[in-house]
């Protein structure tokens, strides 16, 4: 029957029925050989625990880039433009001709310095920035997030738009006041003096991370320009792009549209550390998450090889029926690649599940534990990112079915090595 059944696997493919007949009654261990269906099950679990690990780290990590990268660059920019040899007095020009180059969506001339926010009840350092109304409505995060207020009239208001936890943390709200102080005012016979000025709240905005928040105070570039002391000028011009992972190509354009000698950074200059730092920790998860991977994918190695122990006199009277050492190859390769296999899956379809409801997961915990298990003030978000990558996903799935796979070619190779006499000298 063996030996027919051998025959038939070249005709009806790479595995012969009665080889999958086999392994998968192997699979089913009986009472006697209940410790080893025990390490199967172990390496089951661990496998399909190693790949979902894997899968909602991976997910949260390039949700907190991702997260991190439209909120970082969706305030600050993308490309900066600065002066060289004289200040940016032709920036209204030069916004609008960087507007026309194929990839830039805004072109935002702008007036920043640092000053201390303050109110009767506190004060805060703050970065203030004066831009115009027409550019300030067209930053989606700022525009789309205002909670209090309006940015109706805001050229001609002579008032600033803060950020939520700013309002919070100064126990202010729209129509109240807040005092803005420079440390360069006026200059007077005893040195700089300090300026300070107070502003009425027209607006507040909650983009989501608490570090804009509660720093960004957004004035008329005409009233930012006369508190910083600025003659028409403005600070630099931020540039958003379409594409921001394509700003090598913007910039080169963009040093060809004008003439007058300009320098540029990027976002990847400004947060290089940031950023840097993300990719170094995801890289290294993913190193020691794989590591739980490969010891499940050893435990298959430890239990295929006491199964094969365990079979010795099955595979010798195999052999002795006619079943080929290729024959018994592929039974041992069915069995260990199915439960890698079967983990595999089942640890993809888990870690999905908890990467696209890690939010609904972590309030639930929050609430049944009555913890904060992600404050915003370390974290920047206010709440827990995923993002799942599908090409990621299947450089997981394919590493787990690849370990597994290897994990069965030792104990199957012993298996149909095992010579039959000396399997059956005992029996």
């Amino acid at each position: 029957m063996a030996e027919g059944a051998t025959r038939a696997a070249g005709k009806n493919g790479v595995f012969a029925p009665f080889e999958w007949l086999i392994a998968f009654r192997y699979l089913r261990a009986r009472r006697r050989e209940g410790f080893i269906s025990v390490i199967a099950g172990f390496s089951f679990v661990g496998i399909m625990l190693g790949v979902a690990t894997l899968i909602i780290v991976l997910s949260v990590m390039n949700g907190f880039r991702k997260e991190l990268l439209d909120k970082i660059v969706g305030v600050n920019g993308h490309v900066f433009v600065g002066a060289i040899d004289k200040p940016l007095t032709d920036f209204a020009e030069l916004s609008a001709s960087f507007e026309k180059i194929p990839g830039v969506v805004l072109a935002l001339p702008l007036v920043e310095g640092q000053a201390l926010a303050s109110s009767q009840a506190a004060a805060a350092g703050v970065l203030v920035r004066g831009v115009r109304e027409i550019d300030l409505r067209r930053i989606p995060a700022i525009s789309t997030n205002i909670k209090m207020g309006t940015l109706d009239g805001f050229d001609q208001s002579a008032g600033v738009v803060i950020g939520k936890r700013l309002a919070e943390q100064l126990y202010i709200r729209p129509g109240d006041s807040i005092t803005l102080t420079a440390p360069r005012g006026p200059q007077t016979p005893f040195g700089t003096a300090p300026r300070v000025k107070t502003y009425p709240v027209t607006a507040v905005y909650e983009i989501g991370m608490s570090e804009f928040d509660s720093a960004f105070v957004y004035m008329p570039i005409e009233e930012s320009q006369a508190y910083f002391n600025r003659n028409g000028d403005v600070s630099a011009i931020e540039l958003f792009l379409t594409n921001p992972d394509r700003v090598d190509e913007t910039k080169a354009l963009i040093q060809k549209s004008t003439e007058r000698p300009i320098y540029l950074t990027d976002w990847r200059q400004r947060n290089k550390t940031f950023f840097g730092v993300l990719e170094v920790e995801r890289n290294v998860m993913f190193l020691i998450l794989t590591l739980i991977v490969l010891v499940a994918a050893l435990n298959i190695v430890s239990g295929l090889i006491m199964l094969v122990k365990d079979k010795s006199a099955d595979i010798a009277i195999l052999r002795t029926m006619g079943a080929t050492r290729g024959a018994i190859l592929r039974i041992f390769l069915i069995t260990g690649a199915a439960i890698g296999t079967v983990g595999t899956l089942a640890g993809f379809g888990l870690g999905l599940l908890v990467a696209l409801n890690i939010e609904r997961l972590r309030a639930f915990v929050s609430a049944l534990t009555q913890t904060n298990l992600f404050p915003a003030e370390f974290y920047f978000l206010s709440h827990l990112p995923a993002d799942v990558d599908a090409q990621e996903v299947v450089t997981v799935v394919a590493m787990a079915l690849l370990l597994s796979l290897l994990a069965t070619l030792y104990p199957a190779w012993r298996a149909a090595r095992l010579d039959p006499v000396e399997a059956l000298r005992y029996e």
